[in-house]
């Protein structure tokens, strides 16, 4: 099947209609022939139920709306009538209530409607991408980071949820505005053309600000995207970062983007506050052409109370949908602009699986050259697959398990699969289910499992055994560790047919030399299977059936040991070059330190309490209380009770006080000039009445006229100067939050982020950022307008029936209690929402990352069914907000209705002494209340769910910083000149509650020596080097480099000096020139000359831009680094573990002549890299036990000796490469 087409297998597996229709999404064949509206249209398949009942309430609504107005003429024209009857008042009064009754409760059925509408889309659309993401091709994959597409699942997802809810406006609204017309006709006839005129002519600049801003928009969400990005890599690769003190670099990156962001934002509102601008004065504008036009046309059109009110409420009913239809459209685009991505893009060709056994005929490859593999494995052998970097093994792999495309040929698998990949991946969950991956438990070939995957001794380590959680990406195993779960994950699945891409790199020799007898080998668990092993160890060879040697993407020959050495053909050469060192100890090559422990241990990140066995036992006996350390990610808090008052001002202080002081104000001057508007009004409508049967002056006409019309103008610049005020002090809001909330994220120490997931903190920069940037100034704004609308319509009712104002009283009680019980709750569930928000992501992040693994075991149902569950919790909390809020609104209206009727009585009871102009007035307004009083409610609620965001970052800006970048005391220029290091008594912890890890170290190292640092696992080797950076801080004693204590500079100033290559390499997307030196210190010719030195020209120069894409030379890269910061103290933890022997070789004789005048630490994991240091450094349980030259320590019979005899190593000579 050609790229383009696609097919979803899953969708076959799916048996619940609502989501088969979301799924058959990838099915509409090449990508281009997919119709634009294919997801609206699968989307109104499903929901039409919904989507007609909504209809009907709507029309109800719709056409009480035009009640009220009729009412209203009604009621004047009984109010200015002396001989009219007092049931007639009351008859209008009881109806005014009647139709706001019926009128509120379709709204409110149809709202909710809408918003179950809303869910179930927001809910299918994550299933259908998630289920997308589990069937995408890898080459898709590549075209979009996991970032974008969580991104897609986020903030898209939602966007088309909040579209659900404005849908139907696309069809009221204009029926309102025609309707609305045709009433008004009837009113003041053709003069009403004015008013619609002054409409019409109000669209196409509405338009053209809705385009401009959409272009902005799509600016933006690239540059969000972009943000995000850098993000999650700083915040993934946080520790080289702070090893290399980069920070400011990335800082700098971030802040740039972020410029660029605000700059488009704050033009975003300003184009808002504009078409606020004209939609304030569309109302006003209107009602003036009209009653100006009715007025001038002929003499005998005199404006009075019946009239002029009808036409207003009106022209308020008017007012909503005119609002309405650009929002809705702009948001319309919005979505549009969004569908076509990321719910597309090819999928995967699932393969066929006929019995056992596996063979790939002719299948091209993808990878460079493109080549013919030709294998056949026979059911039960054990293949070995060899060859040097880049050969193509992990793509043969990758082929097998139909990750890659293959070109031409085909690959038979026949059987079930277990894929072990290079780097292991490990779920957020305990260490058993890790294991298990979703199998039934049986206990006893748990048991075995674990026994011949060498796990026993590591669970005694850990504090809940196999309970212990384990943190998002493993944190809390070492690399050894991570890989054995990984194994043992493979072992217990008993699949049929097991691919192993290089499963014993990460681990030591001895270990290595364990598993494959217990395992892999020829008496393993696993000797009936089919095995296809990749890998770097040549010790193992001789025992396996088959070996296949690739080079270049081409098996260039297969066979067994014997006839492959026969052949004297290139795996020939290849053993000569590295098997001579092998004979006299037949694996030197991966020669251990440690017991059959030995596991690399990762720095920083081993959060075991590393105490000894007997701590095992209490811990036994305390079992059933959560220990300290087993529980390692911390529950996100959730702030309950009131959001403090503080946060309020914290954002106000940020947008800057002056600022928030004139918005306010100008929102009191539009709302006087508002008041003022509709006295006026009530005063010229009087002027029908006491002109009663003489011609109406002129002048009094004009003085009317343009009274009115400067008032309403006064009132849309007094908005436009706020409106504009607010857009450019929200912009400086968010940039303040912005910059406090990154500069401190890279100022805290390593251990926050050991313990907090990325997830969480990507929710910060991404969630709450964006929160503060657009949701937080609107919210503000709306609040403060509903507010002072409120205010003045209560005082234009309090002004006509002076009485209203004692009803005023029990109402606001009322109203106030609805509003504390309803806020609470709102927030409250608000609260939880983003809560149960992030495991849908998180779960997605991990998902995507070991996507070839949860393929390879064929478990995509399970994840399909779990990312379900997460969903549905989500869904419960959005659910009970969504009825929390109709039930508000419910009360609320009523309060509006009871106004209503409270100003309507009021004007029916004092009937004689009232003019007709000043009911309308009153009237007129309490219909608009209504409205408002809802609006208030939902934006104060809204106000405050969102300041969460604003309390969130702040929590995150308080967090504790590690010692300063910087310090006044400097150190001296050219430090350290000698690279000495001195350890007086030095102790250390990982974090406050646990245990030591260095217990009390003294030693001295000279100036241009070279130690080596071994240890069994645990024994605090990599807690050395994160003391040496400062990445852990003391707990007594000091470390002096130089004559200086680390301890009193600042962190840039050491870290700077010291140069390290770190266990696991990270490159960050970029030049690599970017990742080489991010600060642009250094000339290209300097840069190359590093780059040759770690044998990466060659390959930089026939990269196309010399870019760098390859994972597998990390390594190297991260020696480039080393070498081109020529620091006089290096430190190599374990840079060699993952490496082919010839990488390895390179490695060690750049450092050997490179670095021959400085310092280097090695932290060795394989004995024979430091066998030719001056001194060995000997450490176990944080202890130094033995501190000597390699030869003085191998005579001495100490633990040294024995880990030289367990790798075989009988002398010094016998190592060097």
């Amino acid at each position: 099947m050609s790229k383009a087409q696609s097919q979803d297998i899953l969708v076959l597996e799916e048996k619940q209609p609502k989501r088969k229709k979301k799924g058959d999404k990838g099915d509409s064949g090449p990508r281009k022939d997919l119709p634009r509206g294919w997801l609206v249209k699968t989307l109104c398949k499903t929901f039409w139920q919904n989507l007609l009942l909504s209809v009907a309430f709507k029309l109800v609504h719709d056409g009480l709306v035009f009640v009220s107005p009729q009412l209203l003429k009604l009621l004047i024209a009984f109010v200015s009538d002396e001989e009219s009857f007092a049931w007639q008042g009351y008859l209008y009064t009881i109806l005014l209530f009647l139709t706001a009754l019926i009128q509120s409760l379709c709204l409110q059925q149809y709202f909710s409607l809408c918003f179950q509408l809303g869910i179930k889309v927001r809910a299918s659309l994550i299933a259908a991408i998630y289920k997308k993401a589990l069937t995408m091709s890898s080459a898709t994959r590549k075209e979009s980071t996991v970032g974008e597409t969580v991104n897609l699942m986020s903030a898209d997802a939602q966007r088309f949820m909040d579209m659900a809810n404005f849908i139907h406006q696309l069809w009221s609204s204009p029926l309102q505005i025609i309707l609305s017309i045709v009433f008004l006709w009837g009113e003041l006839g053709p003069s009403v053309l004015a008013g619609i005129a002054v409409m019409v002519l109000l669209i196409p600049i509405n338009a053209f600000l809705v385009a401009k801003s959409k272009t902005i928009q799509v600016r933006n969400m690239k540059n969000k995207d972009e943000r995000m990005k850098i993000m999650s890599e700083i915040l993934n690769g946080i520790k080289i970062l702070k090893l290399f003190a980069w920070e400011p670099s990335f800082e700098k990156r971030v802040n740039e983007i972020r410029a660029r962001e605000l700059k488009d934002l704050v033009n975003f509102s300003y184009l808002q506050s504009i078409s606020i601008f004209v939609f304030m004065c569309a109302p006003f504008l209107v009602s003036l052409a009209s009653f100006a036009v009715y007025v001038l046309v002929d003499e005998n059109n005199i404006l009075d109370a019946q009239k002029a009110f009808t036409a207003i409420s009106l022209f308020n009913v008017l007012r909503f949908p005119m609002a309405m239809l650009p929002l809705v459209l702009s948001s319309l685009v919005q979505v549009s602009s969004h569908i076509g991505q990321g719910v597309l893009g090819d999928l995967m060709i699932p393969l066929p699986k006929p019995a056992h056994g596996a063979q790939v005929c002719d299948g091209l490859g993808p990878w460079a050259p493109r080549t013919l593999v030709t294998l056949d494995i026979a059911p039960g052998s054990l293949v070995a697959v060899v060859g040097a970097v880049g050969s193509g093994k992990s793509s043969l792999v990758s082929a097998m398990l139909g990750e890659m495309e293959n070109i031409k040929g085909h690959i038979n698998i026949q059987g079930s699969l277990a894929y072990v990949p290079q780097q292991a991946w490990i779920q957020n969950a305990t260490l058993k289910d890790n294991i298990l991956f979703g199998s039934e438990l049986d206990e006893a070939r748990y048991q075995q499992v674990i026994k011949a995957c060498a796990l026993l001794p590591d669970l005694e380590l850990l504090p809940a055994g196999d309970q212990t959680e384990i943190g998002e990406k493993g944190i809390n195993l070492s690399g050894g560790q991570k890989q054995r779960v990984s194994l043992a994950r493979a072992v217990y699945s008993n699949a049929d047919i097991y691919v192993l891409d290089d499963p014993l790199s990460a681990v030591d020799a001895h270990v290595g030399k364990y598993l494959f007898k217990h395992v892999l080998g020829p008496k393993g668990l696993l000797q009936k299977k089919t095995r296809i092993l990749v890998t770097h160890s040549i010790s193992f060879l001789p025992q396996v059936d088959n070996i296949v040697v690739l080079v270049a993407g081409a098996v260039s020959e297969h066979g067994s040991y014997s006839t492959l050495l026969a052949n004297r053909g290139a795996f020939a050469q290849f053993l000569n070059l590295y098997g001579s060192q092998e004979e006299d100890a037949s694996d030197k090559n991966t020669t251990g330190t440690g017991n059959t422990m030995g596991l690399l241990q990762l720095e920083g990140l081993c959060i075991l309490s590393k105490s000894s066995t007997n701590s095992w036992k209490k811990a036994q006996e305390e079992s059933h209380k959560k220990l300290k350390g087993e529980q390692l990610i911390e529950k996100e808090a959730v702030e309950t009770g009131k959001v403090k008052f503080s946060m309020y001002l914290r954002y106000l202080h940020a947008v800057g006080l002056c600022y928030s002081f004139w918005v306010a104000m100008g929102y009191v001057g539009q709302y006087a000039a508002f008041v003022g508007t509709n006295l006026w009004l009530s005063a010229w409508t009087d002027d029908a009445e006491r002109y009663l049967n003489q011609t109406y002056p002129v002048e009094q006409r004009d003085l009317r006229i343009g009274v009115f019309g400067a008032l309403g103008l006064l009132q849309a610049l007094f908005l436009l100067f706020a409106t504009l005020l607010s857009a450019r002090g929200a912009m400086r809001a968010s940039r303040v939050m912005h910059q406090q909330l990154l500069s401190n994220i890279l100022r805290v120490p390593m251990s926050f982020f050991d313990t907090t997931p990325t997830g969480r903190i990507v929710n910060r920069f991404a969630k709450d950022i964006f929160t503060i940037d657009e949701t937080i100034p609107m919210s503000f704004r709306s609040w403060l307008s509903c507010f002072m609308a409120i205010i003045s319509t209560l005082l234009m009712i309090s002004l006509a029936t002076p009485f209203f104002a004692l009803i005023i009283i029990p109402l606001s009680i009322f109203y106030y209690f609805v509003l504390r019980f309803y806020v609470s709750t709102s927030r409250q569930l608000r609260r939880l929402d983003s809560v149960t928000r992030s495991p849908i992501y998180s779960h997605f992040g991990e998902t995507v990352s070991g996507l070839s693994v949860i393929r390879a075991y064929g478990h995509q149902q399970r994840f399909l069914k779990q990312n379900e569950s997460t969903m549905d919790i989500n869904q419960k909390s959005v659910h009970s907000w969504i009825v929390s809020n109709r039930w508000l609104a419910i009360r609320l209206e009523f309060v509006g209705s009871l106004v209503v009727v409270f100003s309507a009585l009021l004007a029916v009871i004092s009937k004689g002494t009232l003019e007709g102009g000043i009911v309308g007035l009153s009237v007129s307004s309490a219909l608009n209340v209504t409205q408002t009083l809802n609006w208030l409610v939902r934006m104060s609620s809204e106000l405050e769910t969102n300041i969460v965001a604003v309390e969130r970052v702040h929590e995150y800006t308080k967090v504790k910083n590690e010692a300063p970048w910087v310090t006044e005391k400097r150190p001296p220029r050219g430090w350290p000149s000698k690279g000495e290091i001195q350890f007086v008594d030095y102790k250390v912890r990982y974090r406050p509650e646990l245990e030591l890890v260095l217990q009390g170290i003294s030693c001295n190292i000279a100036g241009t020596e070279k130690v080596g640092v071994v240890g069994r696992t645990g024994a605090g080797k990599s807690s050395l080097t994160n003391c040496l950076f400062r990445v852990l801080e003391a707990a007594g004693g000091s470390i002096i480099i130089d004559d200086v204590d680390i301890a009193t500079i600042g962190l840039h100033d050491l870290r700077q000096n010291l140069t390290i290559i770190p266990q696991d390499p990270v490159l960050f997307t970029g030049t690599l020139r970017m990742n080489l030196d991010p600060f642009d210190q250094y000339t290209d010719e300097e840069v190359w000359k590093a780059l040759e030195l770690a044998h990466l020209k060659t390959y930089v120069q026939d990269l196309p831009e010399g870019l760098l894409h390859l994972v597998k030379a990390c390594p190297l890269v991260c020696l480039a680094r080393a070498v081109l910061r020529k620091a006089k103290i290096l430190i190599l933890d374990e840079a060699t573990a993952a490496v082919d022997l010839e990488t390895d070789n390179l490695i060690q004789t750049t450092i050997r002549s490179k670095f021959a005048d400085c310092t280097v630490l090695t932290i060795a994991h394989r004995l024979h890299t430091i066998m030719d240091s001056n001194r060995v450094m000997v450490l176990q349980a944080g202890r130094i036990v033995e501190y000597d030259s390699p030869e003085e320590l191998l005579k001495k019979q100490g633990t040294f000796s024995a880990m030289a005899k367990d790798a075989g190593i009988v002398n010094t000579e016998t190592t060097t490469l």
